[in-house]
Order: C-alpha cells, then sequence, then structure tokens
C-alpha cells in the first residue's frame, strides 16, 4: 500500500478498486467505454486510442445509498465517469496517444459533496494510474504516486523506464508492455476480479487479492 499524506488507506482502497475496474473490459466501466465508442466510431478498434476524461470518485466510507450497498456498487465501478475529452488544451498534461486524463474527486463528507482529490493519466497496457495527490490545495502541494493494479504481482523490471518514456512521448502505446491483458476478462477468460472486500483484505495485510 502507498503512503501518502494526501489519502488514507480506504481512499487507496477505492483506487485500486477504480484501477481493476478500468482494465476490465467486461466491467460496467469497461463496456460503457465500448459502448460509447461505437456511437461516434467503426465498430472493432481501439477504444482506448481515442482520449477521454475518467473521473474516478471517492465516496465517504459512511455514504449510504438507496438500493445499492457502498461495497456493491464500489466493486461494480459505479463511482467511475467518462467523458470525451474535446478540447485538450484544457488538460494540464500532454497526454500521449493511449493515455487517459483522470480527475480524482473525494467526498467532504456523509451527503456531502466533492472535491478534488487528485489528477494523472491511466495507461491501460501498464495496467497503473500515474496520479499527482494533492496534498495541500492553498500552496499547492503535490505528491506523485503510482498505483499499480493489484492481482498484478510481479511488474516487469522495465515498467518505470516504459513508463517514464511513454510520457515523455518517446515510446508509443504499442511500446508498451500488454499487462492488462492479465487483468481483462475479455483477453483472460480464467481471471476473476477481486471484489471490495478483498481488496480491503489485502490492504489489511489478509489473504486476499
Amino acid at each position: 500500500m502507498i503512503r501518502t499524506l494526501g489519502m488514507n488507506r480506504f481512499d487507496q482502497c477505492v483506487l485500486n478498486m477504480g484501477l481493476i475496474n478500468l482494465c476490465n473490459q467486461t466491467s460496467y466501466v469497461g463496456q460503457s467505454i465500448r459502448q460509447h465508442y461505437d456511437q461516434t466510431e467503426d465498430n472493432g478498434s481501439d477504444p482506448w486510442r481515442r482520449l477521454y476524461q475518467i473521473t474516478l470518485h471517492i465516496p465517504h466510507p459512511e455514504q449510504q445509498y438507496d438500493g445499492i450497498t457502498l461495497e456493491a456498487g464500489l466493486t461494480q465501478g459505479y463511482n467511475i465517469e467518462l467523458k470525451a475529452a474535446t478540447d485538450p488544451g484544457l488538460i494540464p498534461y500532454k497526454i500521449p496517444e493511449g493515455g487517459q486524463f483522470v480527475v480524482v474527486m473525494r467526498q467532504k463528507g456523509v451527503g456531502a459533496g466533492f472535491a478534488i482529490a487528485a489528477t494523472g493519466i491511466f495507461i491501460r497496457p501498464l495496467a497503473l494510474l500515474s496520479l499527482d495527490v494533492i496534498v495541500d490545495a492553498t500552496t499547492p502541494e503535490y505528491q506523485s504516486i503510482v498505483v499499480k493494479h493489484p492481482v498484478i504481482r510481479d511488474y516487469p523490471s522495465s515498467w518505470e523506464n516504459k513508463l517514464n518514456q511513454f510520457l515523455d512521448h518517446s515510446i508509443p502505446y504499442e511500446a508498451l508492455p500488454n499487462l492488462v491483458g492479465y487483468v481483462d476478462q475479455s483477453l483472460n477468460p480464467d481471471y476473476r476480479p477481486p471484489t471490495w472486500d478483498e481488496v480491503q483484505r489485502a490492504a489489511k495485510g489478509f489473504a486476499g487479492v
């Protein structure tokens, strides 16, 4: 579990669960991006090559909803929204083709609104999120973190170098190792994505993910 001043363990579990859903094309958000893409592009193409804004909401841990539990909603990825990024000039990063802009919003209290907690980039082939977490919004002070997929135990030793090369526009999307293939049910039928409870248990050091 990553230690950061701007995120507690619950927040980081939500990020892990969100990453699990983003990587799995059969998840709610995976199907949503395919449906969104098919409405505007030719079928059969890779929808992840188009630039999207992904908004990942971190609810208050005691928030309750009508008709669904918080745990079930997080497991299904209902806290993730996406839309096409129609004006890349408004994004605070120069994102290479295949990267996706991510905004993390944290709920300020039970029944309250959300405030921005982090921004960053989702790199699907590497199955990771590269985020700048807001530590102090008044300064502003940020802490850069990388959230790796909790199911992938051993990332290749070159993953960090590949990430930096991709973000620097030194290598294209196609040159990235396809780690996401292990954690995408559409590519790996034997893969079973963990539930929210399993992600939490793993974060606490128990068997699970």
